[in-house]
């Protein structure tokens, strides 16, 4: 089980996050939602200890989670990395095998076999020598999503990794959660999706610098939660949503 304990955040006196405490079983696709500003990059960024945190702590089969950082691969939203950077797909993937051999160490047969096949899984083995700003947002966030594979972690912790992909690489991305899933992995996806898709989901995690509410989609998007996390009907949540559509396709 992975859990999370009164954990709270401040930037400047400003709280960004207060008393976040849940629970999460292994084997479990979670979502965590909520508006832009509610804090979801930085309730993953303090699991991980990236951020500095006022209160609070992170377990992982009750050990605190900061001693067993080699069990979470973390994928930062797509803001947050440098895209220019001169790099190959492989040579990315291949920074998730630095734990192993360490940044000057060999790296192993074993190493690069578990690269071959991560890059097959995401269907990215015939572009692996290619740099990195030469694809397209959705091979991008592939290659990332890679790199959080080969890791071969129990915990993966994603921040939007829907954001710019196309179809095909939503369709290959929720073919792979659920796949961890069933190897019994856990994950944690910030999101900002809305609609059918939170149904994929076996909890989600409704933040608003607070816990707002935790549990099946069911029992989380009811009217009063949203009102509470929103500030809006969630009615007036699909209007925009729709409206936000067409501006983008248009």
């Amino acid at each position: 089980m992975l859990e999370v304990q009164n954990l709270s955040v401040n930037y400047r006196e400003v709280t960004a996050l207060s008393n976040i405490s849940f629970s999460i079983q292994s084997g479990s696709l979670v979502g965590l939602i909520g508006a832009n500003g509610a804090g979801k990059s930085t309730l993953l960024k303090a699991m991980l200890d990236l951020i500095p945190t006022q209160k609070g702590q992170v377990f992982y089969h009750e050990r605190p989670l900061k001693q067993q950082r080699q069990k979470v691969a973390y994928l930062p939203q797509r803001s947050q990395i440098d895209w220019d950077y001169p790099v190959t797909v492989w040579n990315v993937v291949m920074m998730a095998r630095t734990l192993q051999s360490g940044w000057f160490g060999k790296i192993s047969r074993q190493s690069k076999e578990i690269v071959r096949e991560v890059l097959k899984r995401v269907e990215l083995d015939d572009l692996s020598d290619r740099p990195i700003k030469q694809l397209s947002g959705g091979q991008q966030q592939r290659v990332f999503l890679a790199r959080a594979l080969a890791q071969q972690a129990d915990i993966l912790l994603l921040d939007e990794p829907m954001t710019a992909v196309d179809k095909k690489t939503e369709v290959l991305m929720w073919n792979i959660y659920n796949e961890l899933k069933q190897e019994g992995k856990t994950l944690l996806i910030s999101c900002h999706e809305w609609g059918n898709t939170l149904d994929r989901y076996d909890q989600l995690l409704l933040l608003n610098r607070h816990l707002v509410a935790s549990g099946t989609p069911r029992q989380v998007l009811t009217t009063e939660n949203l009102q509470r996390a929103y500030g809006v009907s969630v009615e007036q949540i699909d209007q925009r949503d729709r409206a936000e559509e067409e501006l983008l396709f248009c």
